[in-house]
């Protein structure tokens, strides 16, 4: 039994990387379902259940900008974490002495409504069951509340959310009314077979994203 949710979301800027770009960032042009998922995650989840994004629809305009952002050029080494952990020296990194100006290109001014289901997991217990979760996903998006403020694509790009209007889920914007191609995008990283990235050909049709299920090689 599956059970589906709708919830809007928007905010100033989103940067939906791109894999292929390392140094420099690039936003896909839509939202990708990983991101979607990491939104919806963040407003509720829970061990017995996992989501499936199934639509993502885009309420504004396609814009770009370029940004250019102060990032650290290293990250703390794996060798040095697991020798603070055993009571070492604990890793840092001095942002003054190891910055480095990035451009990206992110999106501008963006709404979208996410349509998602979840699925019961192994990890589901004797009290969970559905409704109990559909209920409270709802209740949530409704007040606002969420385990940890979602963001699109990146953290400093904060989102805020709500149920969407009747009329957000049928209005089409101009510039988005037709078919359109996006090639390949990123639909999630199979983390049960060992982390692979898992891509699909994307198209935006009339302000539609349909996601396809997830190829095979996803576990529960």
């Amino acid at each position: 039994m599956t059970i589906g949710i709708q919830v809007k979301v928007w905010g100033d800027y989103a940067l939906f990387s791109r894999p292929e770009f390392s140094t420099e960032r690039a936003s896909y042009e839509v939202m990708t379902p990983s991101a979607a998922r990491g939104i919806v995650e963040a407003i509720h989840w829970k061990p017995a259940i996992r989501w499936v994004i199934d639509r993502i629809r885009v309420l504004k305009p396609i814009r770009f900008d370029t940004i250019r952002r102060n990032e650290v050029a290293s990250k703390a080494s794996y060798g040095n974490a697991r020798q603070a952990a055993r009571g070492g020296p604990p890793p840092y990194l001095v942002a003054d002495e190891d910055r480095q100006q990035r451009a990206a290109l992110v999106l501008r001014d963006v709404a979208y409504v996410i349509e998602a289901h979840f699925e019961m997991t192994g990890r589901a217990g004797a009290g969970d069951n559905p409704g109990k979760h559909a209920e409270m996903a709802c209740r949530r998006i409704e007040n606002g509340q969420c385990a940890y403020q979602p963001s699109l694509g990146t953290r400093e790009f904060s989102c805020f959310f709500a149920p969407p209007e009747p009329a957000e889920l049928t209005h089409v914007d101009p510039t988005l009314d037709h078919r359109r191609e996006l090639g390949p995008m990123l639909h999630d990283i199979d983390f049960e077979a060992g982390m692979i990235p898992r891509f699909f050909l994307a198209v935006l049709d009339r302000g539609v994203l349909t996601v396809p299920p997830l190829p095979a090689g996803r576990g529960s």
